[in-house]
């Protein structure tokens, strides 16, 4: 089929010229002496973007969850309490991990569609009167049903109760596009990767960790290696890894943490909310609904569309690719075949949001969802006009 295909999944994100031609370099020593003339400025930048200023990122060669198992294997030992919350296929992920680590996990099971229960956190850490948690799972963005959680009111809630759990935050799908504040927020680890908002190909595990979290390091935890915080630090002072780095991806982290300053973090979160605001209202005018229960809830990153009964979402999906050659996001787990997602991160502007949409038109249309066709188009296209642009995705 001619033309670019359509990548409108929440990740892999669609990546910018300009990260993939800082990729397409010779391949270079990692030793070299001049390395850390490249890799210090990127460390300090890394903590820019976390909004950390003090405790340090680590970049392992990757994934979101090689990041939280190097934060469970560095900052918990065997038997620890963890409270966690499960409203999603991810932070069920997380929970199986800290399970699989032999942890006590008290994991709040709540419906998808809503996010992470402050209220019940705060119930369950106000009876843990000996402080037998030592730490609060949230995931800001729940990829699976396009719901974000509010993080911040978390850290509230253990600050009120003067609790000293670590709070761990999974920030893969809402960092760089979400607003997060980490030293702020007091959050003492948060785990991201390379492919959704930082606009990378997969391969980078990206954990920023505060400085309390880091002097804290349990004696006796769990065995590590290829994880060890106190390889990375040790290492890392001086511009190099205590193995070999993914250098190439390195390089396009360069290139996007410059495109994101550029545009200025700020800009960038309020370019997602436009975007996915636009998303919304078309979910809207076709007389659906997204997963998420209230738009307290709505995540500015995804959209969980939820199809009418009697339809299956994956009619939608395998339509969209095989005519259309548009990738949408599948359902997992409990919402697979009832929603199709549109993610609406990372490089992105109103046109690339409304082809998506216009693709989903197409296949809702084949597969005999009813609506009126050119409904949800038109309504982004209302909204994106009557409210300011996008500042630019790249400077000029």
């Amino acid at each position: 089929m001619s033309g670019f295909k359509g990548l409108a999944v929440p990740g892999p994100t669609n990546m910018p010229f300009e990260v993939r031609q800082a990729m397409d370099v010779a391949l270079e020593d990692h030793r070299a002496p001049d390395f850390p003339e490249f890799t210090l400025p990127l460390f300090a930048d890394l903590k820019k973007a976390f909004m950390l200023e003090k405790g340090q990122v680590f970049v392992f060669p990757s994934s979101g969850t090689g990041g939280w198992e190097s934060a469970v294997a560095n900052l918990l030992s065997p038997g620890d309490k963890v409270l966690a919350s499960i409203f999603g296929q991810f932070s069920y992920l997380w929970v199986d991990m800290c399970q699989r680590f032999g942890l006590d996990v008290d994991a709040i099971d709540c419906e998808w569609g809503t996010g992470a229960p402050v209220e019940l956190y705060e119930q369950k850490l106000a009876a843990d009167k000996d402080h037998k948690i030592k730490a609060v799972l949230v995931t800001q963005n729940e990829t699976a049903t396009g719901v974000t959680s509010d993080v911040k009111a978390v850290r509230q809630v253990l600050d009120s109760l003067g609790h000293p759990a670590l709070l761990f935050v999974d920030g893969v799908s809402s960092i760089c596009s979400i607003e997060f504040r980490q030293e702020e927020w007091g959050v003492d680890v948060a785990v991201s990767g390379s492919q959704k908002g930082f606009m990378l190909p997969t391969g980078l595990g990206i954990v920023g960790v505060s400085q309390k979290a880091l002097d804290q390091r349990p004696r006796n935890g769990f065995p590590k290696c290829f994880f060890d915080f106190d390889d990375m630090i040790k290492t890392n002072a001086d511009g190099y890894f205590p193995y070999t780095p993914a250098t190439t991806l390195l390089r396009g982290l360069r290139a996007s943490l410059d495109m994101i300053f550029d545009e200025g973090l700020e800009n960038v979160w309020a370019r997602h909310h436009r975007l996915a605001e636009g998303c919304r209202r078309a979910v809207e005018a076709w007389g659906l609904t997204v997963c998420a229960k209230e738009p307290k809830w709505n995540s500015d990153t995804v959209s969980a569309i939820v199809v009418p009964e009697g339809y299956n979402a994956n009619d939608v999906i395998q339509t969209a690719f095989r005519k259309y050659d548009l990738s949408l996001g599948a359902g997992l787990s409990k919402v697979a075949g009832k929603v199709y997602r549109i993610g609406h991160l990372g490089y992105m502007n109103e046109l690339m949001v409304m082809q998506s949409l216009a693709g989903a038109e197409l296949a809702m249309r084949d597969v005999g969802i009813p609506f009126q066709s050119g409904a949800g188009v038109g309504a982004a296209v209302e909204y994106y006009a009557a409210t300011e642009q996008a500042p630019a995705l790249a400077a000029e």
